[in-house]
């Protein structure tokens, strides 16, 4: 990434925050401040850190003095313009300075409240709305730079899922079989490993169930769901392995996810609403009766964080667009039986979709 590459995602969000009504941005630390700097606080501490993007001026970042070197070392560095405040002075005095009094700014998730209230009591007229509720696209579509960099976190998780199906599962616990999943990950290049779902038998019919101590065993279906951050972008993937053959109604279940997330993959081109998604996934699962035991949208955007919009979910109207990276992970899960997902990340190209996790998704038997 350049300098002018953060200035054009600069201007972009700018434009887009023009667009909506607002005066302008307010970005925290957090992946909104690293995706439009490049700087990423080595501590997110109380002391304020704001970069603030305006329509009428150009970009200002207020920092702490003590963290001023950490700022110079950021790659957007030399395109903005930084302020910065010791401690003993009021923090918010650099910041309303550079904002109308009477201005509508979308302000990162990420920000802590207590900024926001000081801002709010500084500026009594000035009014904030959370950036994913007001520009939910910003980060959405992302660039050729990023699609790669998600691409190569897929490549790896793909490289871990092959290397775990060769470990014995039963008469081991799901945390054993979990830290293997963690130690390939980091094998293959993450740099951080923020989950490992591994739900044997009735644990797997919960969607977050991570790991625990029950022990695998033979007839167990094991849904492995695993990701974690590489080069700064995430990977996140989910496949079900059975320990020893399969029943027929487990084999029932896995083939019918498997034709939803096929159905909702087919579905990906531009200018598709997201929720097509959703709709197509579920439509496969609700015919085959198992409608009720699908708990969970589709998919989520996927980037910088490992959940961001869009989502693939009942009423998101937006459309897809060329660059948008999302999961497909449809799911059927038996309370105190069994679950069954399959998940891919998928990106969209100028007239389908392509996906970023490429393993298998034949029912595998494990050992």
């Amino acid at each position: 990434m350049t300098a002018q590459d953060f200035t054009r995602r600069m201007e972009s969000a700018v434009a887009q925050a023009a667009a909506a009504g607002f005066t302008g941005l307010l970005v925290a630390p957090g992946p909104d401040l690293t995706y439009f700097t490049g700087y990423r606080p080595t501590a997110i501490t109380e002391r304020l850190t704001l970069l603030v993007l305006d329509t009428n001026r150009d970009p200002h970042l207020v920092v702490p003095t003590l963290e001023r070197p950490d700022v110079a070392a950021a790659p957007g560095y030399s395109v903005i313009t930084t302020t910065d405040w010791a401690d003993g002075t009021d923090p918010y005095r650099p910041v309303t300075r550079l904002l109308d009094p009477a201005g509508h700014y979308a302000i990162s998730d990420s920000a802590w409240a207590m900024h926001l209230l000081g801002l709010q009591a500084a500026l009594p007229r000035s009014r904030y709305t959370s950036m994913t509720e007001g520009l939910p696209m910003l980060r959405a579509v992302k660039d050729p730079d990023e699609v790669a960099r998600l691409e190569a976190a897929g490549a790896a998780a793909d490289a871990a899922y092959e290397q775990i199906k060769e470990v014995g599962f039963a008469g081991r616990t799901e945390r054993q079989v979990g830290n293997d999943l963690a130690r390939f990950l980091r094998a293959h290049g993450h740099s951080q490993v923020d989950f490992t779902v591994v739900g044997s038998g009735p644990n797997g019919a919960n969607p977050h169930h991570e790991m625990g101590d029950r022990v695998i065993t033979e007839g167990d279906m094991v849904v492995l769901d695993f990701g974690g951050f590489q080069d700064g972008y995430g990977s996140d993937t989910t496949r079900t392995v059975h320990v020893g053959p399969p029943t027929s109604l487990e084999r029932d279940v896995f083939d019918v996810v498997r034709a939803a997330q096929q159905a909702a993959f087919d579905s990906v081109r531009p200018g598709v609403a997201c929720q097509e998604i959703d709709r197509a996934a579920r439509k496969v699962i609700t015919n085959a009766g198992y409608g009720e035991y699908f708990i969970h949208r589709t998919g989520h955007g996927i980037g910088l964080t490992t959940h961001e919009p869009p989502y693939m979910v009942e009423g998101e109207t937006r459309r897809m667009a060329p660059g948008m990276c999302f999961s497909i992970e449809p799911g059927v899960y038996l309370p105190g039986r069994f679950g069954v997902r399959i998940e891919d990340i998928v990106t969209v190209t100028e007239s389908a979709g392509r996906r970023l996790n490429n393993t298998s998704h034949e029912l595998y038997v494990v050992a």
